[in-house]
């Protein structure tokens, strides 16, 4: 009996993982059937220039907030179109002077400060305190250690031309890729995550996702969902499955660039990825039956955003996929053919970053014409049996936390140095 059990689990992850296999090829294959991504930028750019504000979430980021600020004022968008709104977070260190020098030169410019009686309580809960502030008919939000490209802006809000648009994202280029090992895996992840993965769906008219940063969004659309949910870790993954609840769709702009700084150890790995992967899965467990149910998404849209919503409990299947693959192996041995299927996810998904598979990445590193990369991949394998644990763990404290009530920290912001933002 046991091993019939065994058999059904071990079969049952099978299909899941080659259900996640199938998707990296059909993505990859549309992402090189697709070269280019022709937006409506060079279109529409000379006359809709709908207002724009800019929201900079910040919490003691002294060392990265002057250069946004820096580029920010070199936007080539109309700036009696434009206001930034800096937030200053409860900081304690000069993030508050420093964005205060920049207002007192720049009028469209503004820091809302936060003190530590309201302040500190995530990055959702500041971007609503901008939303206060914010008059324009389009939002855009970056992270403070984010520098985007000159015309970003206008490349951003050419979409939002089509009604049924709630949000646009940007492409995500890593800025300090030499610095480490780790800088280098996550700039490999970057390249397959947007320029493969965020660009086939779009292509596919699936479920491109808001990054949390180089977004855009509708005004009146942030305002008729409530705001940020201050009690998601992840609210751009939260933000997401809202948005198509509510009828609307988003666009990925691959030609809309802006560059970060990666994390460079993997201490901080860890910590950046534990938190996305436990803030997905609180977005599963809240968007899995309303968005099921919704009559706004079509069948493939539903679909696709299923295996959205269940992309950080896949190193969990694999790890799984392993450890019963040995036991079905060494407790219940049968005949080579068998002994071979079940070390299938193994062979089949050994393959896979967290983001991406392998051909995804591949895929990418040559759409960017970045053949001398590609030395690293197989190295893209340590980080993804290191997000079997990571994930593993964060499944883990959810369930943890939901038992014993203890509410979710918010601000598990990574460190940045800064040093690393360059013109572009």
């Amino acid at each position: 009996m046991l091993d019939l059990i065994l058999y059904f689990l071990f079969a049952f992850l099978v299909a899941v993982i080659s259900m996640y296999l199938i998707r990296h090829y059909v993505f990859s294959l549309t992402a090189l059937s697709k070269r280019g991504n022709r937006s409506l930028y060079a279109l529409h750019s000379l006359s809709f220039k709908p207002s724009v504000s800019i929201l900079i979430p910040a919490r003691n980021e002294e060392a990265v907030v002057g250069p946004i600020l820096h580029r920010i004022t070199e936007l080539t968008y109309p700036k009696d179109k434009l206001e930034v709104i800096l937030i200053n977070d409860a900081s304690t260190d000069n993030t508050g002077r420093i964005a205060d020098e920049f207002a007192k030169t720049y009028k469209y410019l503004r820091v809302a400060h936060r003190g530590t009686d309201i302040g500190g309580k995530g990055k959702a809960s500041a971007l609503n305190e901008g939303l206060k502030h914010a008059t324009g008919d389009i939002l855009i939000f970056f992270d403070a250690d984010y520098y985007p490209q000159l015309d970003i802006v206008e490349k951003l809000t050419s979409y939002f031309i089509d009604p049924e648009v709630g949000a646009v994202q940007g492409r995500i280029t890593v800025l300090n890729e030499p610095t480490t090992l780790v800088s280098r895996l996550v700039a490999l992840e970057r390249i397959g995550g947007y320029r493969v993965d965020q660009l086939a769906r779009d292509s596919l008219g699936l479920i491109p996702q808001c990054g949390g940063t180089v977004c855009a969004v509708r005004h009146d659309l942030i305002e008729y969902l409530g705001g940020w949910d201050h009690n998601m870790l992840t609210e751009d993954t939260d933000l997401t499955f809202q948005i198509y609840e509510a009828g609307y769709k988003i666009r990925y702009a691959n030609e809309a660039e802006c560059y970060e700084e990666a994390v460079e150890n993997w201490r901080s790995y860890w910590r950046q990825r534990h938190r996305w992967a436990k803030g997905h899965m609180q977005c599963f467990f809240k968007h899995f039956l309303p968005f099921i149910r919704s009559k706004n998404l079509r069948l493939r849209e539903k679909a696709d955003g299923l295996l959205v919503l269940g992309m950080y409990f896949v190193p969990i299947f694999v790890g799984m996929s392993w450890f019963l693959g040995a036991m079905i192996f060494f407790l219940y041995p049968v005949d080579w053919f068998y002994s071979i299927w079940t070390l299938l996810p193994v062979f089949m998904y050994s393959s896979a970053g967290n983001f991406a598979s392998f051909f995804e990445v591949g895929t990418g590193v040559y759409l960017d014409r970045r053949i001398r990369v590609s030395w690293i991949i197989p190295i893209l394998l340590l980080s993804f049996v290191l997000n079997v644990f990571i994930c593993s763990k964060a499944f883990f404290d959810l369930v943890l936390s939901k038992i014993t009530g203890r509410k979710v920290h918010n601000w598990a912001k990574t460190a940045h140095r800064g040093g690393s933002q360059k013109h572009c």
